[in-house]
């Protein structure tokens, strides 16, 4: 339930982004675009059953989780770019090779970190470790109430929806990656999974936002031809 009124946010969000797109500004989103109090429900208290259950799952991955797996999950919690994406695009394949789409995900990057800041603002969730600090973590430098929403599973699905529609050959195997790469909060003890899911909602009604937003589609088009000039995309 909560789920589907999460979606049903982000569907209303690309509606709007779609009727007010001939009002473009030379800046890509402005609050408005993603203003957390439409898209987000507010997360559970600490210490209520929800968030006790959410608490509950954290332990239960970390008492299982293998050192690969948490090595695979540090390693993308030390990674905040688009670089996650490179082995999913192609063997080879890297960003600094293609500066039009590099310059394009780092305009995803500011607008989405935007969009998560707003909503961390917002609701102010404490950080998992502040809730049960015998968690070990991958880290702990951020800010104790900054868990809702994930800022990485932000940035990843504001990211897989661009590239997607950069690449839809690639596009299942890229939201795929965004959901790795979200989950992987969770092996890290860095956030719960309500907060994995906002971020999922969130980041797709940033990406959503700016395909339907004219003066990022100038810079969209750029990136489109720079890959089909290199065959990564028709």
């Amino acid at each position: 339930m909560q789920t589907a009124r999460l979606w049903a946010g982000v569907i209303a969000l690309a509606v709007g982004a779609a009727s007010a797109s001939a009002f473009a500004k030379p800046i890509f989103l402005t609050p408005p675009d993603y203003d957390p109090k439409l898209l987000l429900p507010a997360p559970p208290l600490d210490g209520s059953p929800a968030a006790k259950a959410e608490l509950s799952e954290l332990e239960s991955i970390e008492a299982t989780r293998s050192n690969a797996e948490f090595a695979k999950a540090l390693h993308d919690d030390e990674t905040e770019n688009a670089t996650i994406f490179e082995a999913t695009i192609g063997d080879g394949f890297v960003f600094a090779k293609f500066p039009a789409t590099a310059k394009l995900m780092s305009e995803v990057r500011n607008d989405e970190k935007e969009a998560a800041s707003a909503a961390k603002n917002l609701f102010l969730r404490n950080r998992p470790w502040i809730v049960e600090p015998a968690l070990k973590t991958c880290a702990r430098s951020d800010p104790p109430q900054s868990s809702y929403p994930s800022g990485h599973a932000t940035m990843g699905y504001a990211m897989a929806v661009v590239l997607g529609a950069l690449v839809p050959e690639k596009a299942q195997a890229i939201m795929a990656r965004a959901n790795e790469y979200a989950e992987n909060r969770l092996v890290c003890s860095m956030h719960y999974r309500r907060d994995i899911v906002a971020g999922e909602v969130l980041g797709t009604a940033v990406g959503v936002a700016l395909l339907h937003n004219t003066a990022f589609k100038a810079d969209f088009d750029a990136a489109e031809q720079e890959l089909r000039a290199a065959h990564l995309t028709q």
